[in-house]
């Protein structure tokens, strides 16, 4: 079975009341877009990619910047590729959030073929989206061009891991073209895989360590987001044993991970729960511990 099959598509031209506002303000703004999934879904949102060969630190970074932003209620756009792109999906869908991959070949055709699953998710919670006619398989100028999409739906783009060369800096370079925010996360300088986001930081890229970082440059682009709080942000409660843990010895999260006999995804998911809470911070040493506003409590 085609994965579409049953869900709603449609075509919009640039100048239709519907067709995306930020997308049309671009000065090379596709002059249609074949639409499987919602159209409120093309709200602007938070654009998300990386490497396809995302290291663990990637992945968990994206679970919990991603993750925080569709928990806000921000929608995340994305490629739809492997790697960062798919996370930046998923960290969406496991947070009943809006995400919209946008394909470098028709819209109703699954790239990678084993995504079809995933596109499916990805169309019933928000749209997935592309400037080719259905049925064109994607060709490989294709995916730099669609870049340029995936840059002019966000508000601004969250850059989460690349290496040296990497196609994430064309869309980087949509993004500073359409005037958006070009955020970052940075890496470690003996990685190779950070080399890309870590060119980007000294390029003038904004760097960004933990969900309460992204929400004060959100804010002015998109709004606070729910008036209310999801759990995942919610005030966690003053016996929770990680942040008791933190208060006593701040630790970096591989320190945590090891005392808590945690993955990394989980770890700074956790970490990122007491972070946008405002109850720990990250240190300039790389640790986290008690927050400064905790602390005058």
């Amino acid at each position: 079975m085609i994965w579409s099959t049953g869900l709603p598509r449609c075509e919009i031209q640039k100048g239709d009341p519907c067709y995306p506002a930020l997308l049309a303000e671009t000065c090379d703004a596709p002059d249609v877009l074949h639409v499987i999934g919602e159209l409120d879904a093309l709200a602007p949102g938070l654009a998300v990619v990386g490497s396809r060969r995302a290291t663990p630190y990637g992945l968990a970074a994206i679970d919990l910047l991603a993750g925080w932003a569709a928990s806000a209620g921000h929608t995340i756009i994305s490629g739809g590729a492997v790697g960062c792109d798919q996370a930046a999906h998923r960290a969406a869908l496991e947070r009943d959030g809006r995400t919209v991959a946008v394909m470098a070949g028709g819209a109703d055709v699954a790239y990678p073929r084993a995504s079809g699953a995933l596109l499916r998710e990805i169309a019933l919670a928000g749209a997935v989206v592309s400037e080719h006619a259905w049925g064109t398989e994607p060709r490989k100028w294709a995916f730099r061009t669609r870049n340029r999409i995936i840059a002019g739906l966000g508000a601004a783009l969250l850059v989460a891991e690349a290496a040296l060369p990497s196609g994430t800096f064309s869309t980087a370079d949509y993004a500073l073209d359409a005037g958006r925010t070009v955020l970052v996360v940075p890496g470690s300088i003996f990685s190779a895989s950070s080399r890309g986001t870590n060119r980007l930081l000294a390029q003038g890229a904004v760097p960004i360590t933990d969900p309460s970082e992204l929400r004060l440059c959100l804010e002015p682009l998109l709004g606070c987001g729910l008036t209310e709080l999801p759990d995942a942000r919610r005030e966690p409660p003053e016996a929770d044993p990680l942040l008791e843990a933190l208060i006593a010895d701040p630790m970096r999260p591989d320190d945590v991970a090891r005392a808590f006999g945690m993955d990394v995804v989980t770890t700074m998911r956790r970490i990122g729960v007491l972070s946008a809470a405002g109850l720990v911070e990250r240190y300039r040493d790389g640790r986290y511990g008690v927050s400064r506003r905790y602390n005058r409590r």
